[in-house]
């Protein structure tokens, strides 16, 4: 089996792009693979957050992962933050870092454009992505095209770590799905359906109610015209919402194209909500039932120290091969 890890942050409501994106083959990959998922708390600072509402997110992405398949038996899941030596060992990539290559991230340029102060932590958080990942060895790592980028330094990492201090890490590959990898936003198809979008109304949250959801996918922008057509280069917003039926009605898109020729948007958009609720609807009621259960602390405290027998052994390989004088197991 290969070892798979990857992470979500809590900052924001988690999105159907999410799920269909990432969440729906992170539960393919937990049948086949040895897999752990983590709620990056940590990063989630590298930007101010209100405690109070971090605490919430943190909590909630937990129980959503949960909700949308993960088995916290099968996998290992778990918050960033209750596995110390990810910090560490994030610490030690600094050292192998270039400024030139931190600066280079698209993401620290988007996050920190128009601000007057940025903290050190955004400029370094791709190493923490990097130990992240290498703290468990893992082989794949699934992730989006905005991630591409930091997964490339990781790899530059791994193999800068190698050719100094020995082969020891294993030099990870990125895992994208050939469908349902990216879904746009519902009122711009040219970005990326997100949490950060400061309109509400770009996105369909996970935990939206139906009548909200109709509502959003009722607005949603569309072309000229009124024909249900897969083009991306021509028709970019109806092809994302042919998409998001796709994936939420199990169809193929050529499907999707003959279910609706010539009926226009106005039907097509009605029972695009009913396929977005109907898949929603159920990952709500689990959601609500793994948070009044009680039992998520546990299933995180497990997920925790299974995680912690890896990356700490990790850990204690990376800092001998360096130098550090180890204290006696």
């Amino acid at each position: 089996m290969k070892r798979v890890l990857s992470g979500i942050q809590p900052s924001g409501q988690l999105t159907l792009g999410n799920y269909i994106g990432a969440m729906q083959n992170f539960v393919k990959l937990q049948d086949e693979q040895e897999c752990f998922f983590m709620v990056v708390d940590m990063h989630a600072i590298t930007v101010p957050q209100e405690p109070k509402a971090l605490r919430e997110q943190s909590e909630a992405v937990a129980a959503l992962f949960i909700a949308a398949g993960i088995d916290p038996v099968k996998s290992s899941l778990f918050m960033q933050s209750h596995v110390r030596a990810h910090a560490e060992l994030g610490w030690l990539f600094t050292t192998l870092a270039y400024m030139g290559e931190l600066e280079r991230m698209t993401q620290f340029k988007d996050k920190s454009a128009g601000k007057d102060s940025v903290g050190a932590g955004l400029f370094v958080y791709p190493t923490l992505m990097a130990a992240d990942i290498l703290i468990y060895n893992a082989d794949l790592v699934p992730v989006g095209d905005d991630q591409k980028q930091h997964l490339e330094l990781t790899r530059d990492l791994a193999g800068r770590f190698n050719s100094r201090y020995g082969d020891y890490f294993k030099v990870p590959e990125p895992y994208i799905p050939k469908t349902g990898a990216r879904i746009m936003s519902l009122d711009d198809a040219g970005k990326k359906m997100s949490k950060s979008n400061p309109n509400p109304g770009s996105y369909i949250a996970l935990l939206d109610p139906p009548d909200v959801i109709r509502k959003k996918i009722s607005r949603a922008t569309t072309d000229s015209g009124r024909e249900i057509r897969y083009d991306p280069a021509e028709k970019p917003e109806v092809s994302n919402l042919i998409s998001i039926y796709g994936q939420c009605a199990g169809l193929t898109v050529a499907e999707v194209e003959a279910r609706y020729e010539g009926q226009g948007y106005g039907p097509f958009k009605k029972e695009l909500a009913e396929q977005v609720v109907a898949v929603l609807e159920p990952l709500q009621a689990r959601y609500r039932e793994v948070r009044a259960s009680g039992e998520l602390y546990d299933q995180l405290a497990s997920g925790a120290e299974r995680a912690a027998k890896v990356a700490d052994q990790t850990l204690r390989d990376v800092k001998e091969r360096m130098g550090f004088l180890l204290p006696r197991a």
